[in-house]
């Protein structure tokens, strides 16, 4: 089993920056990088995060993937949103959920974030950060307006119970590590976490609408494939698979 190296911060600028930079450095690989609070914390797109202090875990892993092809690094995201979503309910009496491809809810609310970024030398992967960041200590009213009613902590779904961030940590990384061995050895491929993943997909059965750059159609999703890809069944009776990268599914009945 491979043992994480733990290092914490209480202020930083962002937790990958950090595991990035001590990639350059030299740092061993599945060196974990944790914060108090970010500064300069990014999401998706190059959005700006802002980490309140000691609310929410934001920690992020230094991985050198050897084994894996560059092409199916993407995939670390999906295998981060498993993990987050098992530590959760190995520590707390919750139920999760995923919405394909890595957003982990609880009661329809989004807990958790995912920003995976890889550096590329020759043709190969370098190293890759894998950051997350878990809702923990929020309150209601310390989501923005816009996003409260989508939004939602540990905290507020426990009902007075109190989270631990340590122990969030520690789980999702645990969970992590067990499924990034067998993903490795498979090259690549997301069979060894097909099950729990599926077990939990909030879209499953659901109709959704494929944004697509050049069309746009409507069917049910069915399940995720050992590719990451979203299998969804379309009106005429056809069976097609969708890639995050390439397509956006939203529902038709609310944010899953």
């Amino acid at each position: 089993m491979i043992k994480p190296i733990y290092k914490y911060f209480e202020k930083i600028d962002s937790t990958n920056l950090e595991a990035k930079r001590e990639g350059d450095n030299g740092a061993a690989g599945f060196t974990v990088i944790s914060a108090g609070t970010q500064t300069a914390g990014r999401g998706r797109s190059g959005h700006t995060w802002i980490s309140p202090e000691k609310v929410s875990v934001a920690t992020s892993m230094l991985i050198y993937p050897d084994r894996i092809p560059m092409e199916h690094l993407p995939r670390l995201t999906i295998i981060a949103g498993v993990s987050v979503a098992e530590a959760v309910e190995e520590l707390y009496p919750l139920k999760t959920q995923i919405k394909w491809p890595n957003d982990v809810l609880i009661s329809s609310k989004k807990i958790c974030g995912i920003l995976t970024e890889m550096e590329a030398e020759n043709g190969h992967a370098k190293q890759v950060v894998c950051g997350i960041g878990v809702n923990v200590h929020q309150k209601k009213y310390d989501f923005a307006p816009d996003i409260r009613g989508m939004a939602t902590s540990l905290d507020l779904e426990l009902s007075g119970q109190q989270a631990s961030r340590k122990a969030i940590t520690e789980a999702i990384w645990r969970h992590f590590l067990k499924h990034y061995e067998v993903f490795s050895s498979d090259g690549g491929s997301l069979e060894g976490i097909i099950d729990s993943y599926n077990s939990r997909l909030a879209n499953k059965d659901r109709r959704v609408k494929v944004v697509h750059q050049t069309h746009d159609f409507e069917g049910v999703a069915l399940e995720m494939n050992s590719e990451g890809k979203l299998l969804i069944r379309k009106d005429d009776g056809s069976i097609v698979a969708v890639d995050s990268g390439e397509v956006h599914v939203r529902g038709l009945y609310g944010y899953v």
